[in-house]
């Protein structure tokens, strides 16, 4: 018990790093077109669906990079990736703020594509597997817990500064962060790992003929199956969160909400995702909750909410608890993309299985916007969120077929 009280507050300072570094992350590359879009196309003389199309070719190159940064860090540790994906960040923010056409911010996002796939958490997770190997759950929860905040503190962030100071200084203000506050975090509580050093017992390959164990692609039957279902998980959630955060106020305002209602009801996603991944990191704790448990019931709280929310439309009420359900199974969902497959594979190769789990994630990720929108804006909200609750359900079904190693 107590080298297990000692291991958590050695763990701890690298949890708090890794947070903030990721809520940085997260603040100026995923959650910047939200606030940056219309003024960019504004002063690019471009439409905004070209500044959302050119992240939607930076989502797919992040996850096309997944599968390479992941083998790095496997072999190297995640120090020094997560130390040049600030570098890459901050280069591709400056492009961007220097952009003066389509096509330069174009080329601005594709960088930071790159950025993403070096710094997001897909090599986060795994940077604390190579440190901790199956022990990593714990921190892997913890560094969600702070990043949950990246939204809360990047979009009034980067709006503040583009309201005062224009789109660009957002851009660069995000670098300088960059530069001076996460990449000097990086260096110094990210613990360097030696290409000799042995690593964490739970983390040492099998057997030589277990593919997972040694970098590569699933060669068994059971191994193929395996990667599959969960790869189908991440897909389809994927999907489902990139929609709804590109479309859940109007998505609400077509169900009959009014415009407060609406927002007050976003607003609530950012709190019900942290108040979900802290219940799930206490029934991991004290009760050894399962991952794939936790990735079940996250699964099935957005397919609850919209029987909830076709069965009772736009009020008030109603509009919150659709809200509350889907950031509670998204909170948990974004945890157990990274813990479930721990649980199910174990840690020898789990940067480069991330990876490649992430490929078809990120290309859903890109594609979602686009298709929900369409849906919503031909079909109506019936069809829209028929789409969202069926594939959250294919998900879970793809849960109910995985075993638990």
């Amino acid at each position: 018990m107590a080298n297990s009280a000692a291991s958590r507050r050695g763990t701890l300072p690298q949890v708090i790093a890794l947070g903030c570094t990721q809520t940085i992350a997260w603040a100026s590359s995923t959650y910047l077109p939200a606030i940056l879009a219309q003024p960019m196309a504004q002063e690019l003389d471009i439409s905004r669906a070209n500044v959302f199309g050119a992240f939607s070719i930076a989502l797919i190159l992040t996850g096309l990079g997944g599968p390479m940064v992941g083998r790095f860090i496997d072999r190297h540790g995640g120090r020094g990736m997560l130390a040049a994906s600030n570098l890459v960040f901050a280069a591709g923010l400056v492009w961007l703020g220097l952009a003066g056409n389509g096509a330069s911010m174009l080329a601005a996002w594709c960088l930071m594509g790159v950025g993403m796939a070096m710094g997001l958490y897909d090599a986060a997770f795994a940077a604390l597997v190579r440190l901790h190997g199956g022990a990593a759950r714990e921190p892997i929860t913890g560094i969600t817990l702070i990043a949950g905040f990246a939204s809360t503190v990047g979009w009034p962030l980067t709006a503040f500064i583009a309201e005062h100071y224009g789109w660009r200084t957002s851009c660069f203000s995000w670098a300088a962060i960059h530069l001076a506050i996460a990449l000097p975090i990086n260096l110094l509580y990210i613990p360097r790992v030696s290409a000799a050093k042995e690593r964490p017992a739970a983390a040492k390959p099998a057997a030589a003929g277990d593919a997972t164990a040694t970098g590569r692609a699933p060669a068994t039957q059971n191994e193929r199956t395996a990667f599959w279902l969960v790869a189908t998980f991440a897909a389809a959630t994927s999907f489902v969160t990139s929609a709804m955060a590109a479309h859940l106020p109007g998505l609400l305002l077509a169900a009959g909400a009014s415009a407060i209602a609406a927002l007050t009801a976003s607003a609530l996603l950012g709190p019900a995702q942290v108040a979900a991944r802290l219940a799930e990191f206490m029934a991991a704790r004290r009760f050894g909750f399962h991952p794939l448990n936790s990735a079940r019931i996250a699964a099935a709280l957005h397919p609850v909410g919209v029987v909830v929310l076709a069965l009772f439309g736009g009020a008030p009420a109603v509009v919150a608890a659709f809200a509350v359900l889907h950031g509670a199974g998204n909170g948990m969902i974004t945890i157990a993309k990274g813990t479930l497959p721990l649980a199910i594979f174990g840690p020898a190769g789990y940067g480069f299985r991330q990876g490649l789990l992430n490929v078809l994630a990120r290309g859903a990720q890109a594609f979602a916007p686009f298709a929900f929108g369409l849906t919503l804006d031909t079909q109506g909200v019936g069809a829209g969120i028929a789409l969202s609750g069926g594939v959250s359900l294919i998900a879970l079904a793809a849960l109910f077929l995985l075993r638990r190693s």
